[in-house]
């Protein structure tokens, strides 16, 4: 998963011969999970159809503040597609709309747009190398970046004009990795290492049986999925769960056992800067596994447990920068029972399930949780979407580590 992926992004196309670029860059947009809308300059449309751009990006391509063919169609409100934008790219961008934008010119929809726009703008000139080194061109960068913009710098290549040098708009690859790299840049968590631990843990009775529990590793996953689009590494200690996640910056760590997620959680916690074991974490396992399957003689059969590793317990024994958060499923007593454990853990936070609230729990897609901090402060929150609590988590996270 990329950090482009959920994004609103509005695409402005300028009339230029690199509009031809504009179509790889509208599919690349769009395979990184990015909404993709555009606007286009009139003049545009004599290098790249609409028709071609409204395939690729699904939506409706708008170049005009009216439909002249439809004398009841409603106009092309700018400050609407404004508003909608996450992030707005020109690109192209020529010499003569990125000069109209220094000026404030509005004679076009485009234009009108930018001018409106409240998000981050982005702009990749494409120019002549002439025009390019002019006094005027290199006066209106810097106005735009002054005011803001940032420019996605060109590359030097073969030109239109058959002469060769700077000028060349960038690469739609090299676009795409530009906004990568600084929409990560001002994330919250970039450089920042988050450890977590999800699902079940299996313990072995045979060679075909276990004893398990009904964690679905939802909440872990949505906090791994949160963490690495606030720009942290993170690495996910995942018991045996029917998930998948794909993103950049997850690694997947597949254990099934107790023993197995300790020694995974202590192998990368003294590298972490924040550890969230969300796990649920089997306290028993069977002190012998049979080499055989057992096979069924009796009307009953004895087991005999032993305690696992507590890994949260051990982690906070060894704690010395981290910031350190556990999770305790209650049934009765629930915050005194969650204070206890963060105190005897030695943890900066604890998050908070009852299985008393409907939505909260094992399995479901939403979840019910209170946090509890350090200083004994309880923030409780209502039923979310386990991806939204996860999101509370990390941002009350970001806070305390920030404060």
């Amino acid at each position: 998963m990329s950090v482009l992926s959920g994004k609103h992004i509005l695409l402005g196309v300028t009339a230029g011969i690199a509009a031809y670029k504009s179509a790889f860059l509208v599919r690349l947009l769009v395979k990184k999970g990015a909404k993709v809308k555009v606007v286009m300059t009139p003049a545009a449309k004599d290098f790249i159809t609409p028709l071609t751009l409204s395939t690729l990006s699904k939506n409706e391509v708008f170049s005009s503040f009216t439909n002249e063919e439809d004398e009841n169609a409603q106009w092309n409100n700018h400050v609407a597609l404004a508003l909608w934008a996450d992030l707005f790219i020109i690109a192209p961008a020529t010499a003569n709309t990125l000069s109209k934008m220094a000026t404030g010119n509005s004679d076009n929809l485009l234009l009108a747009t930018y001018l409106s726009a409240k998000c981050p703008v982005y702009y990749a000139p494409a120019m002549d190398l002439d025009m390019y080194k002019h006094p005027s061109t290199d006066a209106t960068f810097k106005k735009l970046n002054d005011f803001g913009n940032i420019q996605i710098p060109a590359e030097h290549g073969e030109l239109a004009s058959g002469l060769s040098g700077q000028g060349r708009m960038a690469e739609p690859e090299h676009i795409v990795t530009f906004l990568e790299n600084d929409l990560l840049q001002q994330l919250p968590l970039r450089g920042k290492k988050v450890l977590i631990t999800a699902g079940p843990t299996f313990e072995a009775i045979d060679p075909v049986r276990f004893i398990g529990n009904h964690s679905s590793g939802k909440m872990g996953y949505a906090l791994a999925t949160v963490a690495a689009n606030l720009g942290a590494e993170v690495v996910l200690v995942s018991g045996p769960v029917g998930l998948t996640i794909e993103h950049t910056l997850v690694k997947v760590i597949h254990v099934t056992a107790a023993a197995e997620m300790y020694d995974a959680a202590h192998q990368h916690f003294e590298s972490a800067d924040i550890a969230i074991l969300s796990a649920a974490v089997a306290d028993y396992r069977p002190n012998a596994i049979a080499d055989q399957k057992i096979k069924k003689k009796d009307t009953e059969l004895t087991l005999t447990l032993e305690k696992t590793k507590d890994i949260l317990a051990s982690l906070g024994e060894i704690k010395k920068d981290q910031y350190l958060v556990g999770f305790a499923l209650e049934t009765e007593n629930e915050i005194e029972n969650a204070k206890s454990k963060l105190k005897k853990k030695n943890l900066d936070l604890i998050v908070l399930n009852s299985l008393n609230d409907k939505g909260a729990g094992f399995k479901g897609d939403t979840n019910k949780v209170t946090l509890i901090t350090a200083d004994n402060k309880v923030v409780p929150f209502s039923v979310k979407p386990k991806i939204d609590v996860a999101n509370d988590i990390m941002q009350h996270i970001i806070k305390q580590i920030h404060a």
